[in-house]
């Protein structure tokens, strides 16, 4: 199966042009055969926490109608994205949330993020589920940055028969996480990880890019490089 992971520097507070872009890079990855799209951290609205805090019309819906665009496109070549932004929760607040939207433009799956960062706890709601889905036979598992900071993880995902690691995540070229937890991940678990990064200013610094993934020795087999938006494919099992 082929991969894409990607990077862009989405617009803040811009649900509309960000919707945009990701529908974008749907369709351009899935016509060179991405079966699975994945999108950084807050793609929707970008990394903003104390934006969304502030702005109650940020947080989306698991259905909302914002995301047609991303759902057409999955249908038009048949590929999932792995997209994140706010979404309410059952409760009164949000999530950081990762949805799937199939290749049939219908929610595969959803995860909230489990460990939040700094300021993320004052405006978030943790989630409490591992999050999973199956496509084509193949069993992924989802994190968000933070989140792979945490090992047992991905060791819950390979011991529940997962082979590929999707990480949604907003890092900066000072982050550790290139050589201390996405390969680490990879080589102790035996799982394809792959990396959806951002690239442009946000609330926690410079997105440096750098999406891509590693196989399941720990070796990087794709790199998107740190300069230009757009994505790297990666093919998996």
């Amino acid at each position: 199966m082929i991969l894409a992971a990607t990077q862009f520097a989405p617009v803040a507070g811009d649900v509309d042009a960000n919707v945009r872009t990701i529908a974008d890079l749907v369709r351009a990855a899935g016509a060179e055969g991405a079966r699975v799209v994945v999108f950084a951290e807050l793609c929707l609205t970008g990394y903003e926490p104390s934006l969304i805090r502030d702005t109650p019309a940020l947080v989306l819906s698991e259905d909302d109608p914002r995301l047609a665009p991303v759902r057409e496109a999955c249908r038009a070549v048949g590929a999932a994205a792995v997209v994140n932004g706010p979404v309410v929760t059952g409760g009164s607040g949000a999530g950081i949330t990762t949805l799937v939207i199939g290749p049939d433009g219908d929610l595969l799956a959803r995860y909230d993020k489990q460990h939040l960062y700094g300021v993320e706890a004052e405006v978030f709601e943790p989630g409490g589920a591992d999050g999973r889905f199956t496509l084509d036979g193949v069993r992924f598992a989802l994190a968000t940055c933070y989140d792979n900071r945490f090992p047992e993880l991905a060791e819950r995902a390979a011991a529940d028969g997962c082979t590929v690691y999707l990480a949604s995540s907003v890092l900066g070229a000072d982050n550790d996480s290139f050589e201390k937890v996405y390969p680490v991940r990879a080589r102790d678990f035996g799982l394809y990880v792959v990396l959806g990064n951002v690239l442009g200013t946000n609330e926690d610094g410079v997105g440096c890019g750098l999406a891509g993934a590693w196989g399941p020795d720990g070796g990087r087999i794709a790199d998107a490089g740190s300069e230009k938006p757009g994505f790297v494919l990666a093919e998996v099992g």
